[in-house]
């Protein structure tokens, strides 16, 4: 009897742009992301994972600034971000709502900003018939993105979706509407149709995913099998998929503010327990795109969707984010990647 092991040929690779079908490995995570060491002598083989105040990105990119009055000095960002965040930020990707963008591209264009802009965010109407460029986006010596808002698929925004694509742009899209499985049918309808047939997709990537709208009242024990949380992790999985879709780490919409992460002098227990709950919601969020998308496709951002009812602080946000990261166990590349280098990739290299 033959001992020799036929060896299965190689599926063929999907298309570009084409949603991958079929299982897809996924990254794995660390045991001591999700349980305690055992109570015996097999520590050293049970590694912990390093402690949240001693893991910090060399460098960060905010992704996700949002100024509504246009000040194009950061000041109130600024402030925000203080020495915490404020004195890591290599640069940021810039929303100026209701501003006139043609004066805000001229006066980058001559220096005049102490923060270095990696990327100006220019707002699109999917649902609209005609796109055109404007002639400042054309001329302009600062690097732009795009940003929208999905609700449902349409024709017209199919058609929008592949006229930004094609002019090679970074496209940030807001899912306004709560992910359920019919949404969720609806965006991977629009991506699939506006990216078919094309040799190179920009970027694409998703707000309001990570962590989604949520309602703080559910016990966190209920909400490991609650059915909002099972089709979020299936979801999830689906967008993967897309392998040009990123998705941004970004403010929670929970109708409530960020907590503070308390001074040593002025720590309160109600705040600090407040943090410890949310950093353990943002953990059960996170871990499942961790698993799908890996540290690659996650980017960090300080301002909350347009749409959240919660305020928040850039650094109180900067602290959760990166010690909800830190407390799954990953290296020390991964907290780079998703803090700097994925918004590098994204937005720095047009």
């Amino acid at each position: 009897m033959s001992t020799e092991t036929s060896i299965p040929p190689t599926p063929p690779s999907p298309g570009v742009g084409t949603r991958r079908r079929g299982p897809k490995p996924h990254p794995r995570l660390p045991l001591s992301a999700f349980q305690s060491p055992p109570n015996s002598g097999t520590l050293e083989s049970f590694p912990l994972p390093p402690s949240p105040s001693t893991v910090h990105p060399g460098v960060v990119i905010d992704a996700n600034v949002i100024v509504p009055n246009g000040d194009l000095n950061l000041t109130r960002w600024k402030s925000e971000a203080g020495q915490i965040l404020g004195g890591r930020v290599g640069g940021v990707v810039l929303s100026l709502p209701g501003a006139d963008l043609e004066k805000v591209i001229e006066t980058l264009g001559s220096g005049q900003s102490s923060t270095p802009i990696l990327s100006l965010a220019i707002p699109f109407n999917l649902e609209d018939k005609e796109q055109t460029t404007p002639s400042y986006v054309t001329s302009s010596t600062v690097a732009t993105s795009l940003t929208t808002v999905f609700n449902r698929s349409t024709p017209e925004g199919v058609a929008s979706l592949r006229w930004a694509l094609e002019h090679g742009w970074p496209v940030d899209i807001d899912i306004q509407a709560p992910i359920s499985d019919a949404v969720l049918e609806s965006f991977e309808d629009i991506i699939s149709k506006a990216t078919a047939g094309l040799s190179k997709i920009p970027p694409i990537v998703l707000s309001n995913v990570l962590p989604p709208p949520h309602d703080l009242e559910l016990p966190i024990v209920k909400l490991m099998n609650h059915p909002t949380y099972l089709a979020f992790q299936s979801q999830t999985a689906a967008l993967s998929l897309f392998p040009d879709v990123y998705v941004k780490f970004l403010p929670p919409s929970w109708d409530a503010p960020t907590p503070p992460t308390p001074s040593v002098e002025t720590s309160v227990v109600s705040e600090s327990t407040q943090k410890k709950e949310w950093k353990r919601r943002i953990k059960m969020y996170l871990g499942p795109v961790m698993e799908a998308f890996g540290y690659q496709r996650i980017i960090f951002g300080s301002s909350p969707c347009p749409t959240s009812e919660g305020s928040s602080i850039a650094s109180d946000w900067y602290e959760i984010a990166r010690e909800s990261l830190a407390e799954l166990g990953v290296e020390q590349d991964s907290i780079d990647a998703v803090f700097y280098g994925n918004a590098k990739k994204v937005y720095g290299s047009q």
